[in-house]
């Protein structure tokens, strides 16, 4: 066994605080003093004024040099005597000292200037250099070292490595090993810490271990990075080589190097690269103007012109978008609504991915238009893709690119057209889509709809994954009944309304005319329509849920003014209510009205089409006969029926209403609804076919005033309908003042037109029986003045069922 001995020493010296350095006994320290919280600077002038002795104290990692506490000092330090102070020009000084001990701090206190503290200092010295022991650690701390070398050549051609060979004591080759090699303060400190020489060195040996494999691993990633650019430049100069080969043969340089660098420079996913640099090494072997050439060259073309890594920045401003979208449309406020919510949640979320949605309603409502609006308020690039007629698959997901003219489906190119990754895409008519043998393009489209698959949709031309989670998908229909259900699983539905008289004038002053004036080459002062003539051509000229014909008329008098302008008959022109058919010719449509007086057997229904809401009289005419039911004006299946249960219904509560109980057997009654050549159906002309068959069958007349809408059942209940805003509108214009809805529909009533809400009264129903009770013109006490007595067979009507009550304009129950 080695022996030791030891010294053991108390002092009180100078503190010289060292950051990222740390001193060792026996080694020279040469560094440059910091100004400090410990006055370092002061501490070493004093000292070398003095006896020369300090100590030197490393300060921890990661701390404060400004902070004046002793705990950012290490618990050792090294004794040291002062060889030489030098003041540099920038007025700072450096400090030239030799080691001479471990030594553990005891205190710590400040004093005038600088800092002191008392200090244990410890040498322990092996006897003999540690004998065979000592030499046998020696070799493996060389050996670690070795290690190093070997990775790091320049130690080993350097004095460090001949001088750790001359150094025979074990204990100094440690210290000189951890000053000169280590690099990391964390394990200088761990050596400087262990007073007993030999579990000094074995904890160095530990630390030269780990840091070798550490360097080898290194060494190991830099080689195959070397490798690899290497492999680059070598591609790179062979790549020249056949460009200058082919120049000589007079082929001239090959499009492949072009297609290389566009690949490259691509910020497209490695996949894609790879896919794309194999398509192109075969273009290289593939001989020049081949049919095979062709192909690869228009598949790379292709696929290079997708916009990879492109995109737009949204606006962030929602009260920015608001006002684009306020500018371009009047109304559409669920539209508008949903585009900002998503941009607020955008903002909160930038993660956020695209919306599908799906805009439904009539003709000429703005579905498309509002799309380029919604992207302009994004700050999204728009493209539009018409799907109507479409009924090849290969059209949405293209063709596979070995036949011959195969091309990228419509979601590719309109990404191409686009030029970025996340545009707002337009799928415009989607229900006007089919499908034939050649497949369904309904179904094709699912993949590009769904938010958990359009990550990776593949179109058959590209064969490459493409993201469309960042695209905004907006969908138009002008129904949803011949759209895939699966479809629209996928889709948000907002369903856009016919617009009202007073959105149709807004819509017009604010954007048609003006639109107008500027393409015919006018102004306001050479052309000026009235409101009254506006109002006029709204209610005479068109009848449309748009306004693509009101924007066609007020074409029609921009084009008359026009000419009248350049034939010099007038400077200006003013249209008015009462030269408005000397421009537009007779009036199109006549105003439909109520009756000016109470009809038996006529009833004042309501129903929707395309072009709106319209009011729907429906007659019934009893003579005598066997019981026939005649049904006429071209009805639907669906309105058939709906007569037949009215008429049930009339049956079971003949008695109530003064009705003979044997009618069905000895009248026959026919049903009429006028403009024979225009196509009904539906179930929401029931309750106004049942009120038509009681006051026929009891002679009581209908109030004209008084509109309805609402399927009935066999059992008198009434049932919701639907387009109750259309309907109620069709109401307002023919003066109708009361209209009877389903109780089922009172939510709707809020949705309905602020016009029509202050100017009809609305009656919810939940029986027939309240129906009959506010359309049937007669109250008690005239009873028998207006109807047979109850000697021939006839009764009272009922009184006002307790549950019914109205909602006037503007309340809510």
């Amino acid at each position: 066994m080695s022996k030791f001995t030891e010294s053991v020493e108390r002092l009180t010296l100078p503190v010289v605080a060292l950051k990222d350095t740390v001193a060792f006994p026996g080694e020279i320290i040469n560094c440059e003093l910091r100004k400090d919280s410990f006055n370092s600077i002061e501490a070493a002038r004093d000292a070398a004024k003095g006896t020369g002795y300090i100590i030197l104290v490393p300060i921890k990692p990661a701390s404060d040099v400004d902070s004046i506490d002793g705990d950012i000092l290490f618990n050792v330090g090294t004794v040291a005597r002062i060889k030489q102070l030098i003041k540099s020009a920038d007025g700072g000084t450096r400090i030239i000292a030799e080691g001479l001990s471990r030594a553990s701090l005891i205190s710590y206190r400040p004093t005038g200037k600088y800092n002191i503290a008392d200090v244990m200092a410890k040498t322990v010295i092996l006897a003999n250099d540690g004998g065979i022991r000592g030499e046998a650690y020696a070799r493996e701390m060389i050996h670690a070292v070795e290690e190093i070398a070997n990775i790091i050549p320049a130690l080993a051609s350097g004095d460090v490595m001949s001088t750790a060979k001359s150094i025979r004591n074990p204990a100094q080759l440690a210290d000189f090993i951890a000053s000169h090699i280590l690099e990391k303060i964390e394990d200088k400190l761990d050596v400087l810490a262990i007073f007993e020489p030999y579990a000094r060195i074995e904890t160095l040996i530990e630390i030269l271990a780990h840091e070798g494999k550490i360097l080898s691993y290194e060494a190991a990633l830099q080689k195959k990075t070397r490798e690899r650019i290497a492999k680059g430049q070598k591609e790179y100069y062979l790549r020249e080589e056949m460009k200058a080969i082919q120049e000589e043969l007079g082929e001239g340089a090959s499009d492949t190097d072009e297609y290389y660098d566009r690949i490259m420079d691509a910020d497209m996913p490695e996949e894609v690269r790879k896919k794309l640099l194999k398509e192109n090494e075969k273009l290289a072997k593939t001989p020049f103007g081949s049919a095979e050439s062709t192909v690869l060259t228009n598949y790379l073309d292709t696929c290079l012109e997708l916009p990879w890594g492109k995109k737009t920045d949204d606006r962030a401003d929602v009260s920015a978008a608001r006002e684009i979208l306020d500018a371009d449309h009047e109304g559409l406020e669920d539209v508008k609504k949903r585009l900002l919510e998503y941009l607020a949640v955008k903002q909160l979320n930038p993660s956020l991915k695209g919306q599908i949605i799906c805009l439904y309603g009539p003709p000429g409502v703005g579905k498309t238009s509002i799309a380029a609006s919604l992207a302009r308020a994004m700050n999204r690039k728009y493209v539009r893709v018409s799907l109507g007629g479409v009924r090849d698959e290969a059209d949405i997901r293209g063709h596979r690119k070995t036949y011959v003219g195969a091309m990228p489906g419509r979601i590719i190119n309109a990404l191409i057209s686009a030029e970025s990754s996340n545009p707002l895409i337009l799928l415009d008519e989607i229900d006007k889509m089919a499908s034939d043998g050649r497949g369904d393009p309904a179904s094709a489209l699912l993949e590009a709809l769904d938010p958990e698959q359009n990550k990776f949709f593949r179109d058959h031309f590209i064969e490459l994954p493409f993201d469309l989670s960042e695209c905004i998908f907006i969908a138009t229909a002008n129904t949803l009944e011949t759209v895939a259900r699966p479809l629209i699983d996928r889709m948000e539905i907002i369903e856009l309304h016919t617009y009202t008289k007073s959105e149709k004038t807004a819509i017009a002053k604010n954007h048609l005319i003006p639109r107008q004036l500027k393409r015919h080459g006018l102004n306001k002062r050479t052309l000026r329509i009235t409101d009254e003539a506006l109002s006029k051509i709204i209610d005479a000229y068109t009848r449309e849920s748009g306004v693509r014909n009101l924007e066609r008329e007020l074409a029609c008098l921009c084009r008359r003014a026009a000419l009248n302008i350049i034939d010099g008959k007038c400077k200006s022109m003013t249209v008015t209510p009462k030269n408005l058919e000397s421009l537009l010719g007779a009036e199109k449509f006549l105003p439909e009205k109520i009756s000016d007086r109470d009809e038996i057997g006529a009833v004042n229904g309501l129903a929707y089409t395309q072009s709106g809401g319209d009011m729907l009289k429906i007659e019934v005419a009893v003579t005598d006969g066997t019981g026939k039911l005649e049904l006429t004006g071209n009805l639907g299946d669906v309105m058939k029926e709906s007569a037949k249960a009215a008429l049930t219904y009339a049956r079971q509560i003949a008695s109530k209403y003064g009705i003979p109980t044997d009618f069905y057997s000895k009248k026959d009654i026919h049903i009429h609804v006028p403009e024979g050549a225009v196509p009904k159906d539906g179930p929401s002309a029931g309750v106004t076919m049942l009120t038509a068959l009681v006051s026929a069958l009891s002679g009581i007349p209908v109030r004209r005033d008084v509109a309805m809408t609402g399927e009935i059942t066999l059992r008198g209940n009434v049932l919701a309908i639907g387009g109750l805003r259309e309907k109620t509108m069709a109401a307002y214009a023919a003066g109708v003042t009361t209209v009877l809805i389903p109780h089922d529909n009172i939510k709707d009533i809020d949705k309905l037109d602020a016009l029509v809400k202050e100017n009809i009264t609305f009656v919810p129903c939940k029986h027939a029986s309240d129906v009959l009770y506010h359309a049937l013109a007669c109250v008690c006490e005239d009873i028998p003045q207006r109807i047979p007595t109850q000697k021939d067979g006839y009764t009272a009507i009922p009184a006002a069922p307790s549950h019914t009550t109205e909602i006037h304009a503007n309340s809510k129950q």
